[in-house]
């Protein structure tokens, strides 16, 4: 199995820190509002690798952050009359509900921010002990000058930082650079106690305690999207790495950004869809197999209409499935029978896809030919149920699920179905029509085979 290394800029074998088993962590969300289809491609990214590592046998232990506690909660909390943590408890349980909406398999540990200011504290203690980090009323600041790989990840260099985005402009600083470990408290916002007075901690110094918390001083895989690069994960990288001496992370992933138009889809440029909205109006699994449909490093271009175009291919995909789910056969072949020649290839397509660097498109490609193939077999239907059984069980590595048949009485349609039977064997052709017409109404089409009469949704 190869990923693509950041930190390297090359694709590396993934090889496990400690044999069959890995430790991962992925940077969550802010939790000031609902989040947007932008945060659900990263959610889908990692869930997906998560999944699939374990497919592949690993023990994944996967962990991922809320931070809730930022300017922006703040921010809205002041402009609510609320606490800050009210604000943030309602869009983290919000998230849970959005991406589990998607399909999203929770984390193995979900930290908040909030809840583990104090291994924050003792990081940034040991980081002004070991003289990598000062004190400015109150305020400490990481001392970029004094971590001479800073810049590794992102291949900037200092010289190029002192233009760079994001950083803040402090006259207090020994150098514009250098970043805010804790922030000395201010009037009407949340404080913790700390060795440099009450305050709260900066952004960086949450994801580097928390991740260390629950998997380590260095681990295997650190996730997010391509906009953490710089300042996010460089800072990440200096503070862990001063203070221990090892590599944080082994393999830096990054997914690449939602485009709306040329854009980057974000709240601050005010052109984000919320996953809430989408899913109102869209079947999450297809929303999923649009997502899933361009190569995760990749910037992905949104278009309502291909995820119109998803549902449709969703359909095609799981005709067999269902298919097969509606024959209702005996299954006499055991689960570890091998398939026929014709259908034997398409699980090490996809195998071979995913293991190379995580290639959804084509491992999407290897599980539509897979359909194809079988809704073109003459094989026997034991054959075709378990060549079904086979195409599900690789499509739930991808976490994707049937087509949404909201509104269907399945069981209505298997009576009419019935009925419509009897009528064709007493020749009453009009009256089988007429059922027909009926199904149709109900969001159901149908197909006459040669093994019986199956019905497909036909969609909303």
């Amino acid at each position: 199995m190869k990923v693509y290394n950041t930190l390297t800029r090359s694709k590396e074998e993934l090889v496990p820190a400690t044999p069959g088993e890995i430790r991962m962590y992925s940077c969550g969300v802010t939790v000031y509002d609902l989040s947007h289809v932008g945060h659900a491609r990263m959610m889908m990214v990692f869930d997906v690798i998560s999944r699939y590592l374990r497919f592949a046998g690993y023990r994944v232990t996967f962990v991922r952050n809320f931070t809730d506690i930022d300017d922006k909660i703040i921010r809205r909390a002041n402009q609510e009359g609320v606490p800050a943590r009210e604000v943030s408890e309602r869009y983290v349980a919000a998230f849970r509900e959005d991406i589990a909406a998607l399909g999203a398999l929770p984390p193995e540990a979900e930290p908040k921010a909030t809840d583990h200011v104090p291994e924050m504290v003792a990081l940034i203690a040991r980081l002004v002990a070991g003289g990598h980090a000062y004190v400015v009323d109150g305020d400490v600041y990481f001392e970029v000058r004094r971590f001479s790989p800073y810049g590794k990840l992102s291949g900037k260099n200092l010289d190029d930082l002192l233009a760079g985005a994001r950083v803040e402009i402090d006259e207090r600083k020994r150098d514009p650079r250098d970043f805010a470990l804790w922030k000395a408290a201010k009037p009407g916002e949340p404080a913790w106690e700390s060795p440099w007075g009450p305050g709260r901690p900066g952004w960086h110094i949450e994801c580097s305690a928390m991740a260390m918390r629950y998997l380590g001083e260095s681990f295997d895989i650190h996730g997010g999207g391509d906009d953490l690069i710089f300042p996010h994960h460089e800072a990440e990288i200096a503070q862990s790495e001063a203070v221990t001496g090892k590599p944080f992370a082994r393999y830096w992933l990054h997914n690449g950004m939602v485009n709306m138009g040329r854009e980057k889809m974000s709240k601050s440029l005010g052109n984000t869809l919320t996953i809430r909205e989408l899913v109102a109006r869209h079947d999450p699994a297809a929303l999923r197999l649009f997502l899933l449909g361009t190569h995760y490093r990749s910037p992905l271009e949104w278009a309502e209409e291909r995820v119109e175009d998803s549902a449709r291919a969703l359909e095609r995909l799981w005709r067999p499935i269902d298919d097969a789910d509606k024959h209702a056969v005996p299954r006499p072949l055991a689960p570890g029978r091998v398939l026929p020649p014709e259908l034997a290839g398409f699980r090490q397509r996809f195998i071979d896809a995913m293991d190379d660097d995580f290639n959804t498109p084509e491992a999407l490609a290897a599980l539509f030919d897979f359909s194809r193939a079988l809704r073109g077999s003459e094989v026997s239907v034991p054959v075709f149920v378990r060549g079904a059984e086979e195409l599900k069980a690789l499509a739930g590595v991808l976490g994707l699920q049937g087509p949404r048949r909201s509104g269907l009485d399945e069981a209505l349609i298997a009576r009419l179905i019935e009925e419509r039977a009897e009528a064709r064997r007493q020749r009453n052709f009009e009256r089988a029509d007429e059922i027909r017409s009926r199904i149709e109404q109900l969001g159901a089409g149908l197909e006459d085979t040669p093994a019986g009469t199956v019905w497909r949704w036909r969609g909303r």
